[in-house]
């Protein structure tokens, strides 16, 4: 039987994330292979159950919808904020990025949507929320 990767191994992969329309946003084909921990969130989670079960050598291609990916488009997660509510030190552009912090402390990030004078429009969905993705895997070994 050969060995397969599990939920907590530690492997030696290329990996390609492209869009729907297959505009790719990370490839490690044509570079050094990447080496990653499974289980740490060094991947997507979706992304890790793919690779479960894969034995080295092995090439695959998956193909995923909104929901099996990075969610679909919550439109609750768009929020006008005025420029004087913004934190400290903000300088909002269109597409740019915006980190905030709750009242516990924790950071999060949202996009620029649209800028005017008095407020900016954020998203805080996932940039790749409500698209699909192909992710193609080449698990080269498992160490």
């Amino acid at each position: 039987m050969s060995e397969t990767v599990q939920p907590d191994s530690y492997i030696a992969l290329h990996y390609r994330v492209a869009n729907s329309d297959d505009i790719e946003l990370v490839s490690t084909f044509g570079t050094g292979p990447a080496t990653l921990q499974l289980g740490t969130g060094e991947l997507a989670p979706m992304l890790e159950r793919c690779i479960i079960g894969i034995s080295p050598g092995e090439r695959h291609v998956f193909l995923l919808d909104p929901d099996q990916a990075f969610g679909v488009h919550n439109p609750q997660l768009v929020q006008r904020i005025g420029i004087a509510d913004l934190p400290a030190g903000a300088s909002p552009e269109l597409h740019g990025l915006i980190e905030f912090a709750s009242p516990a402390g924790e950071k999060f990030t949202g996009m620029v949507r649209e800028l005017d004078a008095e407020a900016v429009l954020v998203d805080f969905n996932h940039p790749l929320a409500g698209k699909s993705i192909r992710f193609e895997v080449e698990v080269l070994g498992i160490m």
